[in-house]
């Protein structure tokens, strides 16, 4: 046995005290009585019905015990209870190439990103997530799950090494995030697709379309500057990388983001660089995110049983009956 308000336990513990003290009092009077009257008087004295005074007693102090008691709330036994949850399945790909290390976004393209899902997270609700990191093919590095502190763990140790060394392959995300899906939840599905572009080869329309068809819109986010564009750190974090001796650039590539947003019926939208609070992805997700149909879930958990109920009501009928053999009322003159 379990309780839930045990601070009442010592409320119930002093009500035998309040007894014996009652007790002490009336006995006290008596003697009192006693004392100043003559024997021959008492029985005018008293009042009629004093022989129920006893029976009054137990009643009040065994409600009070059983009403205290009761609210302890003890529990004991299990029961199942049915409860209807509304949730949306998103998958977050994000890009983990080495472009994503260009610091025009502070302190840089991927920790920026992974600063705003972890405030996405904080607006899913009910809603469950799964997490891919893509490079030249997607990984999941968390699947779909409602358990938020997993989820942000998972963020937090994601590098570039979390995925296989190559040229970025958007069509490997997109496919990496369809199996991530339940099919049989499509129309409640959607993908969000973070990165700072790349081209179409590969399976990138083929795929988005394949989405469209299952229903699941794309909602593609590009990081970065798209007009002047960053240097990227080199390996060993003591230089940047170059070709022929000249610094690598990299921009923000919007067209092929847009192309498979639209391809897919989602939406592009760039990630500002100054990160308001209109573009971070907590936002994004409430404003676009939620045309997404909420499926409804019957989940069953099991609890300890309330049985409260069985102290309660007998402690209250125990308190009526004690007022009920009040002194007053039996004590009238007819």
């Amino acid at each position: 046995m379990k309780f839930a308000n045990p601070i009442f336990l010592v409320l119930v513990a002093l009500v035998p005290l309040a007894g014996l003290f009652w007790a002490f009092l009336r006995a006290r009077r008596e003697k009192s009585l006693e004392k100043l009257v003559a024997p021959s008087l008492r029985g005018r004295l008293m009042p009629k019905g004093a022989d129920l005074w006893g029976l009054q007693a137990w009643c009040i102090l065994a409600g009070l015990f059983l009403a205290l008691f009761s609210a302890a709330r003890p529990q004991w036994g299990k029961t199942t209870e049915k409860t209807v949850g509304r949730s949306r399945n998103v998958a977050i790909a994000i890009d983990v190439s080495r472009s994503m290390l260009a610091e025009d976004v502070h302190p840089n393209r991927l920790e920026r990103t992974k600063a705003d899902v972890a405030d996405l997270i904080d607006s899913l609700e009910g809603d469950r997530c799964a997490l891919i990191a893509f490079r030249r093919s997607g990984v999941v590095i968390c699947p779909l799950t409602t358990d938020h502190g997993f989820l942000r763990s998972a963020l937090e140790q994601m590098t570039p090494e979390s995925a296989p060394r190559g040229e970025t392959d958007l069509g490997a995300a997109i496919r990496a995030s369809l199996n991530a899906l339940d099919p049989a939840a499509d129309d409640h599905n959607a993908i969000i697709l973070i990165s700072d572009g790349g081209d179409l080869r590969g399976e990138a329309l083929q795929n988005a379309a394949l989405a469209k068809k299952r229903g699941i819109p794309i909602f593609t986010v590009g990081i970065g500057d798209s007009r002047v564009g960053a240097t990227i750190p080199s390996e060993d974090g003591r230089g940047i990388v170059k070709f022929k001796d000249e610094p690598v650039k990299v921009k923000l590539e919007e067209g092929a983001l847009k192309a498979i947003a639209a391809a897919s019926k989602g939406r592009y939208i760039p990630l500002a660089t100054a990160g308001t609070a209109e573009t971070t992805l907590g936002a994004i997700y409430s404003k676009f995110l939620r045309q997404v149909a909420v499926k409804e879930q019957n989940e069953e958990s099991e609890r300890l049983a309330e049985r409260y109920q069985l102290f309660l009501v007998p402690g209250l009928v125990l308190l009526l009956a004690g007022v009920a053999l009040s002194k007053g009322r039996f004590g009238r003159k007819k």
